[in-house]
């Protein structure tokens, strides 16, 4: 069976690819997985643009274990030289937008899902979601199913980790700071210049860190990534405008770091966008992180973000491709990355739940 879900699922791998799918414009993508389901006769169910099913033996008496992966893309940059909505396999390798994020990844655990989906006596039950909207973090991805599926005991996040175990991963806060001084004509004198004032405030978040690091994750992140002050060349501005991203690690929270900024910034004024997308982790001694490590994967800490921000239980970032090609010109992913995938998280979840 798990020969026959391979390639079906790299057909359905070519369907994605080849749909378009920006976040929040997953409709198509969405009808593909439900007919997936409907040709392997899986109850499942359509959120928007979220398709989810539980296992058949659902026993609510039972843990949860959920596997989710998203099927939204970001928009190809210019720098492809193939067709980026264009599934085409050359050397191996399956080319296409999203093919690497998180198609492989998806079609993967969708497979694994429907191994398992008629098995009596797991010791977990399973739910899959198969989410939108995670390129953009949008208000209908997997955060607005999770008042609507079961109550989830831990996760398996289908990113890009050539299927080592990712047991925590950084949060991110964006922060929009301002800094003010007083306006004037570029001829005469200002000693209350902003922009000159901003040489000493890029200096601190330069130099900023933070004291508590991470065994898995390392030290908080912090990156002064926009800059804008000024609309013409003989006037000095009122006030100059950063963006700042800060990768938080598990040993604090993002209010936390929302906190030490808005006390000790050298800025009028600085203001999380959003504060939800908090790191996360799983304990190391955990059943699947054990299961993971006897079959010869090694454990990291991701730097990059995923649905895994929005959930509140233990969850493990796991899945085929290389996180380094997404968002690449002229991704792909290898076919046999796909194979070894599904019987990795097969084997794996008989070692977890069977």
């Amino acid at each position: 069976m798990i020969q026959e879900l391979t390639q079906d699922a790299i057909a359905l791998l070519k369907q994605l690819i080849e749909t378009q799918s920006f976040s929040s414009e997953e409709d198509q993508t969405a009808s593909h997985i439900e007919a997936w389901f409907q040709r392997y006769s899986v109850d499942y169910k359509r959120t928007q643009n979220n398709v989810w099913a539980v296992n058949k033996h659902f026993e609510e008496s039972k843990p949860t274990l959920l596997l989710n992966s998203h099927h939204d893309t970001v928009k190809p940059n210019n720098g492809y030289t193939k067709d980026p909505l264009k599934a085409i396999v050359e050397d191996g390798k399956l080319y296409g937008l999203g093919s690497n994020d998180a198609g492989g990844c998806l079609v993967s655990l969708i497979a694994t899902f429907t191994y398992y989906y008629n098995h009596e006596n797991l010791k977990y039950n399973l739910v899959i979601v198969a989410s939108a909207e995670e390129e953009s973090s949008g208000p209908n991805g997997l955060n607005s199913m999770l008042s609507i599926i079961p109550k989830v005991d831990v996760a398996i996040v289908g990113e890009p980790t050539l299927m080592n175990l990712a047991v925590a991963e950084k949060g991110l806060v964006v922060f929009d700071a301002v800094l003010t001084g007083t306006p004037s004509h570029a001829a005469h004198p200002n000693d209350d210049n902003v922009i000159y004032k901003s040489i000493e405030a890029l200096q601190w978040f330069k130099d900023c860190t933070f004291e508590k690091g991470s065994e898995a994750l390392g030290d908080v992140k912090l990156t002064v990534s926009q800059i804008n002050a000024g609309k013409q060349h003989n006037a000095v501005p009122a006030d100059l405008k950063l963006v700042i991203d800060v990768r938080v690690n598990d040993a604090y929270s993002n209010a936390e770091i929302a906190e030490i900024l808005q006390k000790e910034a050298p800025v009028t004024s600085i203001t999380p966008r959003s504060l939800r997308l908090n790191s996360s982790s799983i304990p190391t001694d955990h059943d699947l992180v054990k299961a993971g490590v006897a079959m010869g994967r090694t454990t990291y800490g991701s730097p990059t973000l995923s649905d895994q921000a929005v959930l509140s239980c233990p969850s493990l970032k796991l899945g085929p491709g290389d996180s380094t090609r997404s968002h690449s010109a002229d991704e792909f992913i290898y076919l046999n990355e796909i194979e070894e995938g599904i019987k990795i998280y097969v084997e794996l979840l008989n070692r977890v739940i069977a």
